[in-house]
């Protein structure tokens, strides 16, 4: 076990102690092979519907940690975010009545921008990537005080992030866990958490292969931020810190193309009647698509990571 990991397992314990009263534990189903359009002679695939979290994703697991456990300014917090990080940070941020403001992309979706304000932060579109996003987001915090969030290269996100797996493994047995990768957050403080006791596969859509062209390069390396799930898995570069870890406990990255991506969307509402977002579903892709083929044997989890999307709307 490498010793220079900034999270491991007990971190990530001690954040589910710190924030398992302020998130939802949330359910796992399990659905025939055969209902997904997979050999009916594999296990039934676990599915954990981490996009019933609070505020619509993961991302409020390590959005509390940080509230809960750091030492906050009266000037409040303040991210850069492609939307899910700032909804779930905004939230947190409410429940603490802690101020917020939360930089955004220009193309971050209305539903995301709508639900960050709608929990009563300040919300700044800004043009450009997300190295931008962060320059504004520093010259914020340097002008007011505020302390800064990130969304997947901070010690306590990853903890946060990774109690997802903490609940997931208590759940379901499962051998393989199929994680959709942006910056890293996530598949960073699950792999803290989990080790070797499952096999751990990235999946990334091909527009934004982060984690993909870190492992082939050995470090972290600016990468594409396109395609369908750009504003939740685009961040141009996985995290710093979530790196080292990875490269111990993830066993495969692969990607998935946009269609991939959009059929299990599709899928999710034929078959369960599930909606996600498209980074919420890129995990699923890397399945239906073949991309990443499940032993006769392998119980295989996948984790439906994000919902916050327009793509239902209700008459007025």
């Amino acid at each position: 076990m490498p010793d220079n990991r900034a999270v491991t397992r007990k971190d990530v314990e001690a954040a589910y102690a710190v924030i398992a009263s302020h998130v939802r534990r949330t359910p796992v189903v399990m659905v025939e092979a055969a209902d997904l359009g997979l050999d009916p002679g594999l296990h039934p695939i676990a599915f954990k519907l981490e996009q019933t979290q609070q505020a619509g994703s993961f991302k409020t697991r390590g959005a509390m940690n940080n509230i809960l456990t750091a030492d906050i300014p009266a000037a409040g917090v303040v991210a850069a975010s492609g939307g899910n990080h700032g909804a779930a940070l905004a939230y947190a941020a409410q429940t603490a009545g802690v101020p917020c403001t939360i930089f955004v992309f220009d193309f971050t979706p209305a539903a995301k921008a709508d639900r960050i304000r709608g929990y009563g932060a300040t919300v700044i579109p800004v043009e450009g990537g997300f190295d931008r996003l962060m320059d504004v987001t520093h010259a914020h915090a340097k002008d007011t005080g505020a302390l800064i969030i990130h969304a997947y290269d901070m010690e306590g996100t990853l903890a946060g992030q990774g109690t997802v797996a903490l609940e997931f493994l208590e759940q379901a047995p499962v051998d393989t866990l199929m994680i959709a990768t942006g910056g890293g957050g996530l598949i960073g403080g699950i792999s803290a958490f989990v080790e070797h006791r499952a096999r751990i596969i990235s999946v990334e859509p091909e527009g934004a292969p982060t984690l993909f062209n870190a492992r082939a390069a050995g470090h972290p390396v600016p990468s594409p931020a396109g395609g369908l799930a750009a504003d939740s898995l685009g961040p141009g570069q996985v995290g710093d810190l979530m790196f080292p870890i990875t490269q111990a406990f993830v066993d495969d990255a692969v990607l998935v193309t946009d269609a991939a991506i959009d059929a299990a969307r599709r899928l999710l509402w034929e078959q369960l009647r599930l909606v996600v977002e498209p980074g919420g579903a890129t995990a699923l892709a890397a399945l239906i698509s073949g991309v990443y083929t499940p032993g006769k044997d392998e119980r295989v989890g996948v984790l439906l990571c994000g919902a916050n999307t327009n793509v239902v709307q209700f008459p007025d």
